[in-house]
């Protein structure tokens, strides 16, 4: 009996070999695209959830132009990268522009500090001090920039890699907006290739939580960086009308606390800015307008973000963290989406009754 059970046995160890083999090589398969890609994974996500977003809006435009996919992919394209580029590029200038003027001024001696308004000291908390040290530098400034000179050059290096990490986010966006072009040139057969993966996953639930994924995408993506967008633009019509300086980066600023859900933290500063600076009636007008971009959040957030794919804050908020840390500005976006996805798909699974066979 046991010379009988040998061969049998030998085979066995043989296949479990072999099996043991292929699943190593494709394991390491695996490992070696992914390493190859990391750099890039951030810029495919971002880029295919902007292709699912867009989808509806290229099926309309594909069909306004006779069923042109490639065309209709290539326009939504480059309108998306305009409304990228242009804000980007007047928000380059502007800060640029400032930095010569400074820069001339300091090189000529003829940067000079006004003195701060009277109702500066009156802010909370910060008032006296900024007060006392913005007196200090309208009256003598070259005492100031000597003293604080250590401060200075670590702020001024702050600023320049700050710089540059914009200048690389906003390249970053430009490059997944083409990626996401590419997708939607391609949608058919992506669309197939993500069934089929659905399917081996989820099995005979594949469609439905392909169609979750799809909603969750699109209803994150208008309902929390939609509408961040939109206070966005209203906030710095805000800061315009107040000649708040460095409108444009301030309301960059608001969008990211906008999507972090803490906007009101860039609107509070702003608006003792208006009430210590410009007319009392013009600084009124701007907090009921700042009241205004507040409470747009809770308007448009739950058309937007209620149509059965609703995420609590609190998983937008860790996503939107947690992606930041780990892939920069960038992470913003894409975290808050992966995490909002994994959050109903988990859900959903749960929900789900085992089958009893």
């Amino acid at each position: 009996m046991p010379a009988e059970q040998q061969p049998n046995d030998r085979a066995y160890v043989e296949r479990a070999v072999e099996a043991s083999i292929r699943i190593g090589l494709l394991v390491l398969l695996v490992v070696a695209c992914l390493r190859i890609l990391a750099p890039f994974l951030a810029l495919i996500t971002w880029g295919a959830i902007i292709a699912v977003a867009a989808y509806p809006a290229a099926r309309k435009l594909q069909g306004a132009l006779g069923g042109r996919r490639v065309w209709s992919s290539a326009i939504l394209t480059l309108v998306i990268l305009g409304f990228l580029i242009v804000p980007a590029l007047l928000l380059a200038g502007t800060l640029v522009d400032g930095a010569r003027s400074v820069a001339t001024q300091l090189k000529d001696g003829t940067l000079s500090i006004p003195p701060p308004p009277e109702g500066v000291q009156k802010w909370p908390v910060v008032g006296v001090p900024l007060a006392n040290m913005w007196n200090m530098a309208a009256t003598n400034l070259s005492s100031v920039l000597r003293t604080f000179a250590p401060q200075l050059k670590v702020a001024t290096q702050y600023l320049l890699s700050a710089s540059a990490g914009i200048s690389l986010t906003v390249l970053q966006f430009a490059l997944s907006i083409v990626i996401a072009g590419f997708i939607l040139a391609n949608a058919n057969a992506v669309a197939g290739a993500m069934g089929s993966l659905a399917g081996r996953l989820f099995g005979e639930n594949g469609p439905e939580f392909e169609r979750l994924v799809e909603s969750t995408i699109r209803s994150v993506t208008t309902g929390i960086f939609g509408v961040a967008l939109i206070q966005a633009v209203l906030a710095g019509m805000g800061f315009l009308f107040v000649g708040l300086p460095g409108a444009g980066l301030w309301a960059v600023l608001f969008l990211v606390a906008a999507i972090l859900q803490v906007g009101i933290v860039i609107l509070i500063p702003a608006v003792f800015y208006a009430f210590t600076v410009v007319s009392t009636t013009s600084a009124v007008i701007f907090l009921i307008w700042c009241v205004l971009v507040a409470l747009l959040d809770n308007v448009l957030k739950p058309i937007l973000l209620g149509r059965g794919a609703a995420v609590p804050m609190l998983v937008v908020f860790l996503g939107a963290i947690g992606g930041f840390v780990e892939m920069g500005l960038i992470g913003l976006f894409v975290g808050a989406i992966v995490l909002s996805v994994g959050y109903k798909l988990s859900r959903a699974w749960l929900a789900q009754r085992p089958s009893v066979s």
